[in-house]
């Protein structure tokens, strides 16, 4: 007894210290721009991300041995329970609650609530439906069992994942390597701004000629002409004002191309500076290596999916035993599993948060603004929180098996070996379209890329 309660303490307060950084990451780096009044907010996303992050504190504590086997399966189970009925129920019936708040259209608080739980219910049905393609279970599990749950969650979350892991295999390289840089000079620089300052003087005289249009026009209607004259000049000068403004139109579409451009050619700029330094040096290289391992990882999945094949052993097993098998090394192959596995699985933990963070703020900044920053803020922490019980489910088949036994207890009995042929199909869906879409953008740019000389 006395050692439950203490493992409970040590879950207590590392998940005490997730949510303390949780909710400072919201405050200072997510939300630093807007004002957010609902503290409700606030709390969900971090309460989100503290059992995220508590689902990996518990793989690395199965490694380590960290904390009775009771305490680590009720830990694991109570996690999992919590983070599910936040993703399924709390944080969809929230945002279905703010959407109809900020509409104004339910004054009723009955009424408000009834709409909010109704709303949930067709959220409920499309999420259940989207599990029926796919073979996730097994079939002799019951509706209300906690596999449907998760199984339906790691679709997503593996979707998601594959996604982002594509399109950053692709564009890891295409971004780092000198070989995709094009030579930018600060003429064509300064041709550029020149002729974004004549279109901005274009712009401003036609918008004094339509000021003038306008008031000919209002001048016109006061005059004591016929009805007809009247007629005609209104004609001519409505034709000649919606002529200036789809003129006005399209050379503010041209000035923020332009702009576009100037930000883009000065940003190349400083990286063929950058590419010129130690550290530029360095990315140069790791953009290699991460072309090596994209050609290596785009081969890996067309096999697994050609051949419908899966991996029976995980990395670290499989590497030790061609290390004592191949080589001849003699050491302690318990030992080492243990110890690589939790350098491995950290390294995971640690980069999986970081890039999802990363790309959290990138998205907040592209499309929130003030009055859609409180909805756009939960969707992020439900996809947050899809994306890293996703990760517990692949992250499975990078532990030796005695490392899985209570992962595979909880999660129950669904079809692991899906998830990982469904990430190889989406991984080389989404790579090979990034590799498309950068391949047009870089034929068609307005300065042909080339190598930068040294």
């Amino acid at each position: 007894m006395l050692g439950f309660v203490a493992d409970t303490v040590i879950m207590f307060t590392s998940q005490l210290l997730f949510f303390i950084f949780g909710y400072l990451f919201f405050m200072l780096q997510l939300f630093s721009n807007y004002e957010i009044h609902q503290r409700a907010v606030q709390v969900l996303f971090a309460v989100t991300f503290t059992m995220s992050c508590s689902m990996f504190e518990l793989i690395i504590f199965e490694i380590l041995g960290v904390m009775d086997l009771s305490s680590r399966l009720f830990h694991w189970k109570l996690n999992l329970y919590f983070a599910l009925i936040l993703l399924i129920v709390v944080l969809p019936l929230y945002m279905s609650y703010i959407v109809l708040n900020s509409l104004r259209i339910l004054k009723k608080p009955g009424l408000t609530a009834l709409f909010c739980f109704s709303s949930w219910i067709v959220y409920f049905y499309f999420f259940w439906r989207l599990g029926d393609p796919f073979p996730l279970m097994n079939p002799k599990q019951g509706i209300f069992c906690i596999e449907q749950m998760i199984s339906r969650v790691g679709v997503i979350g593996v979707t998601l994942m594959a996604i982002l892991s594509g399109f950053g295999a692709v564009n890891c390289p295409y971004t780092y390597m000198d070989h995709f840089a094009r030579n930018v000079s600060p003429l064509d620089v300064n041709n550029l701004e020149k002729r974004m300052l004549q279109t901005l003087e274009m712009i401003a005289n036609k918008k004094r000629k339509l000021l003038v249009e306008e008031r000919k026009g209002t001048n016109q209607q006061k005059k004591d002409e016929g009805w007809w004259s009247k007629l005609t000049s209104s004609l001519r000068t409505n034709e000649t004002v919606a002529q200036l403004c789809d003129e006005i139109a399209s050379m503010e579409e041209l000035s923020r191309q332009l702009y576009l451009e100037i930000v883009d050619m000065n940003s190349m700029r400083e990286r063929l500076a950058m590419s010129k330094t130690l550290l530029g040096r360095y990315f140069n290289f790791t953009g290699h290596i991460f072309s090596g391992y994209l050609a290596y990882k785009i081969f890996m999945c067309t096999v697994n999916i050609v051949f419908d094949r899966v991996g029976k052993k995980d990395p670290i097993s499989r590497g030790l035993e061609i290390s004592a098998d191949w080589l001849g090394f003699k050491f302690d192959a318990q030992f080492w599993a243990q110890h690589l596995s939790f350098i491995i699985v950290g390294v995971i933990i640690v980069c999986s948060i970081r890039g999802l963070l990363i790309n959290l703020i990138k998205w907040f900044y592209a499309v929130s603004s003030t009055k859609s920053s409180n909805l756009l803020v939960l969707f992020l922490a439900q996809i947050m929180g899809m994306y890293f019980v996703s990760c517990v489910l692949l992250m499975r088949m990078n532990l030796p098996p005695e490392y899985r036994v209570i992962i595979t207890e909880v999660l129950g009995d669904i079809h692991f070996n899906f998830y990982h042929r469904w990430f190889d199909v989406i991984f080389l869906v989404s790579a090979v379209v990034t590799i498309g879409v950068l391949y047009v953008t870089h034929q068609t740019s307005p300065h042909k890329f080339t190598s930068p000389s040294h």
